[in-house]
């Protein structure tokens, strides 16, 4: 029997999601990335979920999400969301078969059909759950196939919601292509938060706005811009040009690993250039104070002797940030060079 997710209060909070392809399979494209992309967006308008940020990669995806507290939901704001995910039609027919209801006297069907909608929004599950099978359904019809697509569950933390643990893991989402060797700059990868924001996306702005104006609501796009760069780049480790020439002084990708070797510390800078285990299976992720009431909020999570639920990130000298998983094995690796 699988334990429930560990969630908010009410499941209102700020969350890192990672999934993959069945056996890992490179299955997207630049295609694929694209309509994985367009029905993201369309699920999150659909279920009132903010995606401050991602990364779309050959054979999985990282999502960082915000599900704010849900408005009450009236009609006419039900059928703008099925509208948005289901197109045009489909919410023409909610809206007939709704009004036909009420006019036969069985109101009562209209009202649990619309409850029916308002439960699958404002909740990560159900809108993990309409993205994935969406997606699935989509890619087994146009490429003939059949079975399941997904490895399994998808992973989840939650992530404290003020802006400096978000940036955090925004960073770290947004330099995927960047460890995996496919850009050297993430500006350059289209199918992530910060390459769609830089390519002039208002959606995409937005989301990387908000998790810098949780601190100044007066924070400009060019604001959040520089400081988002600002936390992208690296100042840990060296940069060379494509000749292999010392372009910027710091660490080896040889120093980092002997660090690792070591059980070392590291600035954070450079362990977000690295695979990070603890921002995808640490269950939490923030400061001491916040891991604790998280830890406190789901004792059935963990074991009876387990008095505390904060646990430091070993490899990481700075942040003073905690997980709630003290990972063993390999909770730091070295990535793949550009």
């Amino acid at each position: 029997m699988r334990k429930s997710r560990i969630k908010a209060d009410g499941g209102v909070g700020c969350y890192h999601v990672t999934s993959r392809i069945v056996d890992r399979s490179f299955k997207m494209d630049d295609d694929e990335r694209e309509i994985f992309r367009h029905i993201l967006r369309k699920a999150a308008e659909f279920s009132g979920v903010k995606v401050l940020t991602y990364a779309i990669l050959s054979n999985h995806f990282h999502l960082l999400l915000d599900v704010p507290v849900q408005p009450l939901l009236d009609e006419a704001e039900l059928i703008r969301r099925i509208r948005a995910f289901y197109g045009t039609l489909e919410a023409s027919r909610c809206k007939e078969r709704w009004a036909e209801w009420r006019k036969n006297g069985l109101t009562l069907l209209a009202e649990r059909e619309q409850e029916g909608f308002r439960r699958r929004m404002g909740d990560i599950s159900p809108f993990m759950k309409l993205l994935k099978q969406c997606y699935s359904i989509s890619y087994n019809r146009r490429h003939s196939r059949v079975g399941t697509l997904w490895e399994g569950r998808y992973a989840s933390i939650l992530v404290e919601g003020e802006s400096r643990a978000l940036s955090v893991i925004a960073a770290y989402i947004d330099l995927n292509p960047v460890r995996a060797g496919i850009v050297k700059d993430p500006a350059d990868y289209r199918w992530s938060g910060y390459g769609e924001a830089c390519g002039g996306s208002p959606v995409a702005r937005q989301g990387i706005l908000s998790i810098f104006s949780r601190c100044s609501q007066e924070l400009t796009w060019s604001d959040a811009l520089a400081a988002y760069r600002k936390s992208l780049y690296t100042h840990g480790e060296e940069h060379r040009d494509e000749v292999g020439c010392l372009q910027r002084i710091g660490f080896s990708p040889e120093v980092v690993s002997e660090v690792i070797e070591r059980n070392g510390k590291m600035p954070l800078p450079a362990l977000l250039r690295c695979r990070v285990r603890y921002f995808k299976d640490g269950l939490a992720f923030g400061s001491r104070a916040f891991v604790e009431s998280v830890f406190e909020r789901n004792r059935a999570h963990f074991g009876v002797k387990r008095k505390t639920g904060a646990r430091r990130m070993r490899f990481c000298q700075d942040g003073g940030f905690c997980t709630a998983r003290d990972l063993r094995v390999e909770p730091v690796s070295l990535p793949l060079r550009v």
